[in-house]
């Protein structure tokens, strides 16, 4: 018989085994049923690791397949700093070998120690030499990734066209940005599994990479370095700010070369303060004034419209024309010209005259059918629409200002495409920069031409086409002559407005858009240098048309256009610029504004005038700036005050200035010097 206190043990522990099995069981079900999502996934963030992989940035090739855009691979380091033996020692290593410093390196790699953070980047894409330092020590503490690093073969070369990256390999210029998502392709992701040491054993690939395409681009870089080149010699010898070269072909509507002063190398990031120094692409984010190339314009639209042709008599008053009671003052002083010499001797009245046949309606209208006030559909980012006020807004003077290039205002891009207009026979083509696409191992996709519209008669572009090479021949643009090539064209300048002081000043946009040869263009060229000054040498017919002339006798060469003059053709060069007077007259024009999206509101006290004749102080301000005073300084101090406010001086006499002509204080009309005699 068994004892009671022995079967009441016997329960107890029974219930106590019950007890702990019912325990565990639940305790398992909890691991296995309940809080099996949450251990499987804490397991597999110990055993697996998900790896992005890179792919490199798509190649981007002018026409001829230079590289002017490549991704290369090189190395990155990183630590775990939880397992580095010594952070001094190590910060000391890694600052001596990787050039950066050691304190803030030590200072980082403790931080995250004291965060249990098991990953620091220590320097991303070093270089090779770098590289193989670190990799000779054998440290197991030092970790290898492999990146890409944006390279750029040429440097500077077509840099506002191709642009820039970041430090992530995103596009943030230039076709590097609005094209970011093509070149840079797809990443893929691999799964890593690792073992309790953390040494990988098995990889599988998750999702494939997707290359990023290839991109080869219009540009010719022999024509490009021809464009920067020239463009650099010709704003450091005018002293101006900056300058723009568009060369495009007017058939295809192909950009051959977009050359920007300043420019920069998209191989060396930008410094601080300076970020955005030379990086700006001019020809399709600044818009100016044209002033007188805009007269192409004008009178295509009168062949178009009215019954004036080349040889029509313009009256162009004697100099002097009155325009809805205000009087109008021409740099050139001529009493009549054909309609062809208006254009060749670019008289303004004469223009204002062909303008008021036309009509506002008219005008306005093949405004917009050229392509301004509209984006050209360049792929570029940041295109301006430039200034193109609506016909609603136009004062009673502003047919006169349109009609010679005021109160409008155009980037390089879309004189190049109205350019292209009388090039190719009437129709208005969208710039075309990208050729092809291609993914590596996939057929190329020729990209597909842009909207073509005729716009004027083939008739009218002929007859554009013969007056303009007038202006080369034996007008304003005698600077454009070709040897052994026929030209066209038109030169420019327009006064520059300062906002700051409220004037136009006595700083000019210099420009010249022409094409050749005459009979088949092949090739359209603008040409721009802003901030020209020192009267006639601040013209475009003088600043600008020996570049285009440069850069067209290279690219009619490079492209091998046959010629269509004598070898010995002994058309002698232009040394005498005072014929070459192409300012278009400011009086006129309402204050421009900042030029973008929706800038097409005028504000100017002569609009809340209604175009009525101003007063002294507001003709002073829409003439120019107000003469210096030079009395009683010496002829150094007189030109360098002359030299800083982009007035032209005549100097007469030795000692100090005793008089000037005109009088400080007073309004200097467009294109006039001021005559100052010294005496002792």
């Amino acid at each position: 018989m068994f004892d009671t206190n022995s079967t009441k043990r016997l329960h107890l522990l029974a219930r106590i085994a019950f007890l702990w099995i019912f325990v565990v069981l639940i305790r398992l079900v909890h691991l296995q049923v309940w809080s099996h999502d949450d251990f499987q996934r804490q397991a597999q963030s110990q055993q697996q690791k998900t790896i992005e992989i890179q792919v490199p940035r798509g190649t981007i090739y002018d026409r001829a397949n230079l590289p002017l855009a490549m991704s290369l691979p090189v190395d990155s380091v990183c630590v775990n700093p939880l397992r580095i033996p010594d952070l001094e020692v190590a910060a000391s290593i890694l600052g001596r070998v990787l050039k950066i410093d050691e304190g803030e390196l030590l200072y980082k790699m403790k931080l995250a120690v004291d965060n249990q953070k098991g990953f620091l980047w220590i320097k991303r894409k070093i270089e090779p030499d770098e590289s193989t330092r670190l990799r000779s020590l054998n440290l197991d503490w030092i970790e290898f990734r492999s990146e890409s690093k944006r390279f750029y073969p040429s440097n500077s070369l077509a840099a506002h066209v191709v642009g820039s990256v970041d430090h992530d390999e995103k596009g943030n210029s230039g076709l590097e940005l609005s094209q970011n998502e093509s070149l840079q392709g797809r990443p893929g992701e691999m799964q890593m599994f690792r073992d309790v040491k953390q040494h990988a054993f098995d990889a599988q690939i998750e999702s494939e990479a997707e290359m990023g395409e290839n991109i080869t681009l219009s540009i010719d870089s022999r024509i490009q370095s021809v464009a920067e080149r020239e463009l650099k010699i010709a704003v450091e010898k005018a002293q101006c700010k900056t300058g723009s070269v568009v060369a495009m072909n007017p058939k295809t509507g192909e950009i051959l070369a977009m050359a920007n002063y300043p420019t920069f190398d998209p191989n060396e990031p930008p410094t601080r303060g300076s970020a955005t120094a030379g990086r700006t692409n001019l020809a399709v984010s600044t818009p100016f004034e044209p002033g007188s190339v805009f007269k192409v314009i004008t009178l295509s639209a009168a062949l178009e419209t009215t019954h004036l042709r080349p040889e029509s008599v313009i009256p162009c008053g004697n100099g002097s024309f009155k325009l809805f009671g205000r009087v109008i003052h021409d740099t050139h002083s001529y009493g009549a010209l054909t309609m062809a010499d208006v254009l060749a001797k670019s008289s303004n009245i004469g223009a204002i005259q062909i303008g008021l046949k036309v009509g506002d309606e008219r005008l306005y209208d093949y405004v917009r059918r050229f392509g301004f006030g509209q984006r050209s559909g360049v792929p570029l980012p940041g295109e301006s629409v430039g200034l193109l006020r609506k016909l609603r807004q136009w004062q009673k003077t502003s047919i006169g200002s349109v009609a010679m290039g005021h109160e409008v205002m155009a980037t390089a891009v879309q004189l190049a495409q109205a350019c292209s207009v009388v090039a190719n026979g009437g129709t208005r083509i969208t710039p075309r920069l990208i050729l092809r696409r291609q993914r590596p191992g996939e057929a190329a996709t020729v990209e597909p031409m842009g909207r073509s519209e005729r716009i004027i008669k083939p008739e009218t572009a002929i007859t554009m086409r013969q007056m303009m090479e007038g202006v080369v021949l034996h007008g304003t643009g005698k600077g454009a002559r070709l040897k052994g090539y026929t030209s066209a064209g038109k030169t420019g300048s327009a006064q520059i407005f300062d906002f700051a002081t409220k004037q136009y000043t006595h700083h000019y946009n210099g420009s010249f858009m022409g094409f050749a040869p005459i009979t088949n263009p092949a090739v359209v060229i603008v040409v721009t240098l802003n901030g020209t000054s020192g009267g006639s040498a601040g013209y475009g017919g003088v600043v600008s048309a020996p570049v285009f002339r440069e850069v067209m006798t290279a690219a009619l060469r490079i492209l091998d256009v046959p010629k269509d003059l004598p070898e010995n053709d002994k058309t002698p060069r232009v040394d005498d610029s005072a014929d070459m007077n192409d300012l278009s007259i400011a009086e006129l024009s309402n204050p421009p504004e900042s030029a973008d999206e929706g800038s097409s509101t005028a504000v100017s006290s002569l609009a809340q005038n209604g175009g009525e004749s101003p007063g002294p102080d507001q003709r002073a301000f829409l003439i120019g700036p107000k003469t210096p005073d030079f009395q009683g300084k010496t002829i150094r101090a007189v030109l360098e005050q002359s030299s800083e406010s982009g007035v032209a001086v005549e100097i007469m006499g030795s000692g100090l200035a005793r008089v000037q002509e005109p009088p400080a204080g007073s309004a200097l009309p467009p294109g006039r010097k001021v005559r100052v005699r010294f005496a002792r």
